[in-house]
């Protein structure tokens, strides 16, 4: 059996029923709840094909993300956090078990990945946000080339992030599922920006050949909603 098909084979054991779509998984817990949501998508499965297939989106949130979301709000349980935001969890989480740090992870950056991806995604950014990156990186291809390069050069499972740091843009990758808002994180920042480039997230479409995914992504990328955090860490 091939790497493709062993994935493909484990990835669709057990697939429920779809689930439907739309908003953000807040980073925040609910007022009225006293554990962390995964909310809807705020698109179809479908939506974003040809550049992420409707297969690999069903498997990612309904099965990776769901349990990523399941298991943290365990952890949080067992560690008696329930009282806590995922900001104050992150910024202590080198104190608490891999269980709080690996799950919490798993549901707040997919969280991110989710909500930085549309139907109508792609060009470029507008505004504040376009003018910052033409003059943190030059331009905006360079900062599509840096950013791709960040993406493509993470060693094994992890991310490429666009932060803000110190009022500043800045590029960095993390391993597995840490994010730049943890303190285990040499990164640190305000998340703009994310993709995701654990093969799960596209291996079923485009095999090994992840700076395909990596290319088809830029398609994709809600600038406005990109945009609007970035409005966000600057208030």
């Amino acid at each position: 059996m091939d790497k493709r098909t062993f994935l493909k084979t484990s990835l669709l054991a057990g697939t429920g029923a779809l689930l439907s779509g739309a908003a953000f998984a807040s980073n925040m817990k609910s007022k009225n709840e006293s554990v962390f949501k995964q909310k809807a998508l705020k698109y179809q499965y479908d939506a974003l094909q040809p550049h992420i297939d409707a297969q690999t989106m069903e498997l990612h949130y309904s099965k990776h993300h769901a349990g990523y979301t399941r298991k943290f709000n365990a952890a949080v349980k067992d560690a008696g956090l329930e009282s806590k935001n995922i900001k104050e969890i992150f910024s202590n989480v080198s104190n608490y078990s891999s269980g709080v740090r690996n799950n919490g992870g798993g549901y707040y950056n997919h969280s991110l990945y989710w909500e930085v991806m549309s139907p109508n995604g792609g060009g470029k950014p507008s505004g504040d946000l376009l003018k910052e990156i033409e003059k943190t990186f030059g331009s905006f291809e360079a900062f599509k080339k840096k950013f791709s390069k960040a993406a493509a050069t993470v060693f094994g499972s992890g991310w490429a992030w666009l932060i803000i740091q110190d009022g500043k843009l800045k590029i960095t990758q993390t391993s597995n599922q840490d994010n730049p808002l943890m303190d285990v994180t040499s990164g640190k920042g305000f998340p703009l920006l994310t993709i995701d480039v654990w093969e799960h997230a596209y291996y079923l479409n485009y095999q090994n050949m992840r700076t395909s995914y990596i290319s088809a992504f830029w398609n994709v990328v809600d600038w406005k909603y990109v945009a609007e955090r970035f409005a966000k860490s600057k208030a």
